[in-house]
Formats: structure tokens, sequence, C-alpha cells
């Protein structure tokens, strides 16, 4: 039995994701390891999971020999250095998800708490003052809410504004205007007509260099007089000392700050602004965010130690939910006919991997079937390429590093899409170039778990469902060759699943079609277990066959 895996989770984090991680690998808790212990012991795990605390610097990733996987609780990833992970072929995934709900609605409490003056009534009337004037507010209904960032998070503050009564008005060019029209919101051309309408106005951007300062001086001036700000989002989207002015000057009636440039922070020129409401980054602080950050990255660590798809990776292509329902059943099929087609090309020099995906995996169809759309297959190449290089470069393969171990080898990789797949729903192909000859297989998902099934061998159309010990012969298309496999095989206890055999060339297929291989045809066998080279040899040295080959699946 091989060992388990070791993860270590450094941060605290739901119980839930502790058992689930504890399901699977080897757990170590090391909430209360110094940075220098965890540099010291770093290079004993194969993933950690962290929070916002812990700095995965390019120091500490470096001493990290066995790490594969870094799991990050939480939305941002700002303390994971992602470049130097990619190098050395480390996932880093996150859980965008899991403090949607939570930021929403810290949104909305803030925006309560503005309009109403609910901090500053309470630290009056605890302070012993009764002061209904001073601290009268305004109402929801029927004012107008102005959000810059229309994502997920941006998009649940709208639903939820607009019971209050709200008029919601948003921006984001990255938004379709259906979706505007689904959720009842309007759509503004740019973040100025905003600005002009709005009585509050709440950005949920992310923090780019482009997005830095979004609210500054020049927004402001664009803005109606006593608008009222949020930001729960990023700190650095507001031009801080652009909103003091504002604040000054009555252009901004008042402000609410969940987030800040630098955290954290006890003194702040804004703290003492009556009109100004603070929280010490609340927006993702609830048990039920915390629960699911901490399961949703315990997922993602299990996915990819456990060969499953990270589907939340930030340093691979993550799918849309609609994509990875679609594509995500055809990964396997995508890395184990790599690995096919480079064993069986197998030569002193591969120059070239060739990734075909046909069908309804290339392309999105309406209620009619007709194409509306290409599917982004750039995760099914990557899959083809892990099995192509898998056990034949010094690092571990993976979805990261494959590209660059590609690169590094000199190999072209080329993906391409075809709307419809000869006889087939789906298909894909895989064609090796080595020593300026192709050799290709493909493959199909069948049944409703779209089990991978070979195809297409030497363009000879088969169907066998693979299995992780495959032999391929090549031979001339005679009486009694079939018997003759299985009595070697059997001579030698080597024990045959199943088997297929190609007679005729696939006209469609793309592979050499030269006179001489016109008589052979192809024999696929699946066994439960590794067969030797010997008997290959013997098999292959027998009267009538050309060639055989072997590949482990696993």
């Amino acid at each position: 039995m091989s060992e388990r895996l070791k993860v270590l989770v450094k941060e605290k984090i739901g119980d839930s994701g502790v058992d689930l991680l504890r399901e699977h690998f080897d757990v170590v808790l090391g909430l209360d390891w110094s940075d220098e212990e965890l540099a010291q012991r770093i290079g004993e795990y194969h993933g950690i999971l962290i929070r916002s605390a812990t700095k995965m610097t390019a120091e500490l990733i470096a001493g990290a020999a066995n790490l594969r996987v870094i799991g990050r609780a939480g939305v941002g990833v700002d303390n994971v250095d992602v470049q130097a992970a990619t190098r050395r072929g480390i996932v880093v995934a996150n859980a965008p998800q899991s403090n949607v709900v939570t930021a929403a609605e810290h949104t909305l409490a803030l925006l309560l708490a503005l309009a109403r003056n609910i901090p500053q009534a309470y630290m009056s009337l605890t302070g012993g003052k009764w002061e209904r004037s001073k601290f009268s507010g305004v109402e929801l209904y029927e004012k107008t809410l102005g959000i810059i960032g229309f994502g997920r998070i941006g998009q649940l503050v709208a639903t939820r504004a607009s019971g209050f009564g709200m008029r919601v008005v948003a921006f984001d060019p990255f938004v379709s205007a259906d979706r505007y029209r689904e959720l009842g919101v309007e759509k503004a051309k740019n973040s100025e007509e905003v600005y002009a309408q709005a009585d509050f106005i709440t950005i949920h951007l992310p923090k780019t260099p482009e997005t830095q300062h979004w609210l500054n001086a020049e927004a402001f001036a664009k803005m109606r007089d006593g608008v009222r700000i949020l930001n729960v989002a990023r700190g650095g989207l507001i031009d801080e000392d652009a909103l003091k002015d504002a604040l000054d000057s009555g252009k901004v009636a008042g402000a609410a700050l969940d987030v800040f440039p630098s955290e954290p922070v006890t003194e702040h020129p804004l703290f003492s602004y009556p009109n100004v409401i603070v929280t010490p980054h609340l927006g993702a602080s609830t048990a039920e965010a915390t629960d699911r950050a901490g399961y949703q990255s315990a997922e993602q660590v299990v996915a990819a130690l456990a060969g499953g798809v990270v589907s939340t990776a930030v340093n691979i292509p993550a799918l849309g939910a609609e994509d990875m329902e679609v594509l995500g059943p055809f990964l396997p099929l995508a890395t184990q006919l790599g690995r096919l087609a480079m064993e069986l090309a197998e030569s002193s020099s591969v120059e070239r991997i060739e990734a075909a995906f046909l069908g309804s995996i290339a392309a999105k169809r309406d209620v009619q079937g007709r194409i509306v759309d290409e599917r982004d297959t750039h995760l099914l190449k990557l899959a083809v390429i892990c099995g192509a290089l898998q056990g034949r470069t010094e690092e571990q393969v993976n979805l990261v590093n494959a590209p660059s171990m590609a690169e590094e080898r000199g190999i072209i990789v080329e993906g391409k899409t075809v709307s419809e797949a000869q006889d087939f729903n789906e298909l894909i192909r895989v064609t090796v170039i080595a020593g300026g000859e192709r050799v290709a297989v493909a493959g199909t998902g069948m049944g409703p778990n779209r089990t991978p099934h070979l195809v297409e061998v030497y363009g000879r159309r088969l169907t066998l469902e693979l299995a992780p010990f495959v032999t391929v012969f090549r031979y001339a298309d005679l009486p009694g060759m079939i018997g003759r496999v299985g009595n070697i095989f059997g001579n030698h206890g080597i024990n045959i699943s199943s088997a297929a055999v190609g007679h005729t060339a696939d006209g469609s297929a793309e592979e050499d079609r030269d006179s001489q291989d016109s008589g052979l045809a192809a024999m696929v066998v699946t066994t439960d277990g590794p067969v030797p080279r010997e008997v290959l040899d013997e098999i292959v040295a027998s009267e009538g066959f050309v060639e055989g080959r072997t590949a482990s699946l696993l």
C-alpha cells in the first residue's frame, strides 16, 4: 500500500473542511507554528491550506520540495506568490464563492446603518444622551443605488436592495444586457452615468492597477450632492484623500468602509468623522462563510492531490459551470489518449502533439441544435499534454506546468475544435508526430458517466473501453492472429480483460495511409496487469505481426 499523502492546515478552518481532508490524507494542524517552523517543515507536505495570515513567498515555496497544491480558504490570493508556485508546478486554488452572500449581506448592513446613522445613535445613547433629531436618517425606498462592478456580489446586492424598493443602476462592461434585464437592473453605459443618478454608490470591483483609485476626485466631482459611498470590496479602490476632501466639502454626505489600503489599521484620518462608518474587514466574517471557505478549499486540495478537476485554480484555467458539466467527464479520456498516443509514437524525437476536439465538446448549441459559440477546450488540451508527458519528465507533470514543460522540450502543442464529429456526439483525437511519423488515437465517452472508450487507433476503427493496461498490435489481417495473442498471454499467466480489432481504415482519420499499411489490422487488448516487454517481443517476432506496444494508463 502506498504511503498516504500529507496535508498541512496552517490556519483555522471549519471542522467540515478538516474532516474532508482527513478522509483522504494524513492531516497536521500547524495553527501555532511560527514562520521559522513552517519554513523548516513545509518540505514534508504535499498540500497546504491557508487563509490570509500565512505568506506563501517565493522563498517558502522554494523549500517545499513535495508541495503540489496551495489551498486558500477565501477569495484573494494576495498572500501567495502565484508566479513562483506556477514555476514549480504547484496548483493554487481559492474558494471564490465562499463569501459572496456574506459580503452582499454586509454591504446591505452598512447601507442601512449609513442611511439611518445607527452606529452614531448607539454610541450617543449608551453615552447617556437622547438625541433623536440629531440622528434622523433617510429612507432607502425609491432611492437610487449605483453599483460599480456587477459581478456575483454586485448582483446579490442588487436583488436585496430591490427588496427595499430601491431603483438600481449598475455599470460593468463584462456582464451581458440579458443579465441586467433578468435582475431588473438598469445598465449604465459607463460609470459616469451611475455617478449622475445614484443616491448611494457601492463599489464591487477586483483590485487591479486599472481599478486602483477608481473613485477619485474626478469621480466625486461628477456625483450628485449628498451621495453616500460604500466599499466592502478591496482597499485602494477609493482614493481616501479625495474622499476626505469630498466629505469636508459636503459633496459626500457619508461613507461606510469595511476595507482599507493597508490592514490591519487602527488609526486613520477618516475614523474621527461623525458621518463615516467603519468595520474591520468583516465582509467575509460569518461562521457560515468561514466554514464554507474551509470546506470548498479542502475540496480543491483533494481534487489536486487525487487527480480530480481543480475547478477554482487561479493558475490553471477555470471553467464555468456549464462548460465544466460538459467537459469535465472528458478530462480522464483526454489524459489517457495523450498517454496512449505518446506510447505508440515513442521515438527519439517527439516534435509535435495535436489535440482535436470534435462535436458537442467543441461547440455550444441552442435548443434547435444551431451552433451559438465555441467551448473553451484549453483544459482538455492541458490534460492531453499531461498524459503525453506523464512519466517522461524529471518533474511531475500537471495541469499547471504541462505547457512550459512541453515548451522546454521543444514540443509544439496545437489544439483545434471542430463542431461536428463523424458518427459520434463527441470525439477527441490526439496525434503525436515523432521522428517524422504521425500516430493518432481517438476516443469518446459512452454511457451516462461518459466512460472513456477507444474508437480509433492507427487509422482503424474499433470500440473498446479503456482500462489501466492497454496493449496494441499491428499485424497482417489473417485468420488466427487473435488466438495467437491469447495463447501467448495465457502461457505467461496474463489475463485478458477485453479485446477489439479494427480491420477497416477510417477515411476521416488523420493517419499515415501509405499502401504498405493497407493490409494491416489493429488489435487492442486490455489486461489485468502490465504486459512485460519480453512477451511483446515474442508475439511481434511471430509471423504476420509488425509492431506491439503496451501502455499503463494509471
